[in-house]
């Protein structure tokens, strides 16, 4: 049995037809061109062959509803590939050879490949808002240090003080707990509860950030194998929970 080798290469859009027309003079037989429904976009990938290689060329995340030149000019089996592309996934191709208009295809809704589920919309905007308020986060903590470094500059006596609204914190423990038993006995318990409920409230912001990346990577795969991953991380949240509850009693 013949064997193949196979490549990928990335390849741009704007090159696409240069590229078929090239190949056509070289001898490559034109095999497919496969679409792949991404977050933003269409992925591309056009595949040749020649003297036992499989070439695949890459366009990556065309985006919906735009466009992309037809090679069928220089190929003209490619006529059905780019008709299903333009009606499962709404890409048009220019100067299609054989059009078929938008009805190679009777489906019940537009663009059918591009479609996701309800769960996978709502998994990606909460993955989207997490990573919008992790970096609001970041850009506070930032300006909070520029903040911290420019008070510091023009008062470098005030290294390790406390300021109203502000502690300066030396990076140990041991300093905070020093600073702290040289307070009021209220005022400790007062930080103290401060530092746990930052704690606290870090904590969950960080659990709410896995749970949404898992979300995601949960909504991008296979339906039978996104609940086949679930019904394990229930089963391993409920031996966690009984485990706890043995421990309490």
């Amino acid at each position: 049995m013949a064997q193949f080798r196979q490549e990928f290469t990335p390849l741009d859009r704007d090159a696409v037809h240069q590229d078929a027309a090239r190949r056509k003079e070289e001898g490559w037989r034109y095999v497919q061109t496969l679409a792949v429904n991404a977050e933003d976009g269409v992925d591309l990938i056009y595949t040749y062959m020649k003297d036992g290689l499989l070439e695949n060329l890459v366009v990556p995340l065309v985006p919906h509803g735009s466009s992309m030149p037809s090679i069928t000019d220089v190929y003209l089996a490619a006529f059905v590939f780019e008709n299903e592309i333009h009606d499962l996934f709404g890409i048009t191709f220019t100067d299609l050879a054989i059009d078929f208009g938008g009805n190679f295809y009777r489906v019940a809704v537009s663009e059918p490949m591009t479609v996701i589920s309800p769960e996978q919309k709502a998994a990606r905007e909460k993955a989207r808002r997490v990573a919008a308020a992790k970096a609001e986060k970041d850009a506070k903590a930032a300006r909070a240090a520029d903040a911290q470094t420019g008070y510091l500059a023009d008062h470098p006596d005030a290294a390790g003080e406390s300021k109203p609204g502000r502690v300066f914190d030396t990076a140990s423990e041991a300093d905070v707990e020093a600073k702290l038993a040289g307070m009021d006995p209220e005022k400790v318990a007062r930080v103290r509860a401060a530092i746990a409920a930052k704690a606290k409230k870090a904590a969950a912001a960080e659990a709410a950030e896995r749970d949404a990346e898992l979300e995601a990577k949960l909504a991008a795969m296979d339906p039978e194998k996104a609940a086949k991953v679930r019904a394990a991380m229930e089963a391993k949240a409920k031996k966690a929970a009984e485990a706890a509850a043995k421990e309490g009693e």
